[in-house]
């Protein structure tokens, strides 16, 4: 595709072939929809049923279910605005961008938390001392999490509105792009993304060297699965944040170049929304939650069972019932000597 421009006052104004995107896009987000609210929802059964909920570590991966679910829920609004337009108006597109934001927000410090935690527990060994304060601190971690995000996200909803243009079609978006907005936006992704980036390489950094130092490594394992749900976070939405802070000092000159931008936006747009529904498949990770999975997959086959066998009996009682009251209406009407 080739570059095609004109010249207003020495400054160039491209006009460019879009590419199509975003029907892409909307189909992918019914399908990451659909497969995280499965997930999340049996991963959520599974620890209410099956664990302690006082336990420190399930109750961080609860509460990230609940923040999956909540940003999984804003993605069949995204599917049909990029699939059509935005059609719900500017209610809908405050609160749906606060939905999103808070999910995104109350994801990574929940897993901030959750590494200090880790690192508290591998490295520090067992202080603040007791179960109870450990159990009291993250209870105050999930609090502060879940209070961050919302101011957080409802400061970046003020900034959306609905605007319609000439094409008359409607657009969810921000409506200022001045300096200090932006700045505001930048400064806020880097506290909320890149800063708990850098405390979460920390820890981790010396966890894996206490692990690896250890003689009993098998007592460690959660700590993979732990990592591994931290780093799918940060393969998922960091190329998608980077290129957002990226843009914001570069202007493509072009069509190709903005082609190109177009594109890689879209393609880590997509990986960054996909998460959602990756935490349950990787909670799987773990030994125990697969035999609490597969619990909870027999045990709905065995009340299955049971109900059809109950039904079966009870069947069978009312027919010996009944044979039994007819015998004895015979015996009743017979003749006496």
């Amino acid at each position: 595709m080739g570059d095609g421009g004109v010249d207003y006052d020495n400054e160039v104004v491209y006009y460019c072939e879009e590419i199509d995107f975003d029907t892409v896009s909307g189909a992918i987000f019914i399908l990451i929809f659909i497969f995280s609210v499965i997930g999340n929802i049996i991963l959520a059964c599974v620890l209410f049923i099956y664990e302690k909920m006082k336990n420190v570590t399930n109750l961080f991966i609860l509460n990230l279910a609940c923040s999956d679910l909540v940003f999984t829920f804003t993605l069949p609004f995204w599917a049909v605005y990029y699939l059509h337009h935005w059609v719900f108006g500017d209610f809908v597109c405050k609160f749906v961008t606060a939905a999103n934001f808070l999910g995104l927000y109350s994801s990574i410090i929940l897993l901030t938390a959750m590494t200090v935690d880790r690192f508290i527990t591998v490295v520090l060994h067992n202080w603040p001392g007791s179960q109870l304060k450990r159990q009291r601190c993250a209870i105050a971690g999930c609090a502060a999490a879940w209070v961050i995000s919302i101011g957080a996200s409802v400061s970046d909803a003020v900034k959306v509105q609905v605007e319609t243009y000439w094409d008359n079609r409607s657009y969810c978006e921000a409506t200022s792009d001045s300096s200090d907005v932006n700045l505001g936006y930048y400064l806020q992704v880097s506290l909320l993304f890149f800063l708990p980036f850098a405390i979460i390489v920390f820890c981790y950094s010396a966890i894996l060297k206490t692990v690896l130092q250890a003689s009993n490594r098998k007592r460690y394992r959660p700590v993979v699965v732990m990592f591994c749900i931290i780093a799918a976070f940060f393969i998922c939405w960091g190329p998608y944040n980077i290129l957002i802070f990226i843009q914001a000092f570069y202007e493509p000159r072009g069509c190709n170049a903005k082609e190109r931008i177009y594109i890689a936006h879209s393609i880590f747009r997509i990986l960054a929304f996909s998460h959602c529904c990756m935490n349950p498949l990787l909670y799987m990770l773990s030994q125990k939650l697969r035999r609490h999975l597969l619990q909870l997959l027999r045990c709905q086959k065995a009340q299955r069972k049971s109900t059809d066998k109950g039904a079966g009996q009870n069947t069978s009682v009312i027919q010996n019932a009944a044979f039994i009251a007819q015998n004895s209406a015979v015996i009743l009407e017979l003749p006496s000597k």
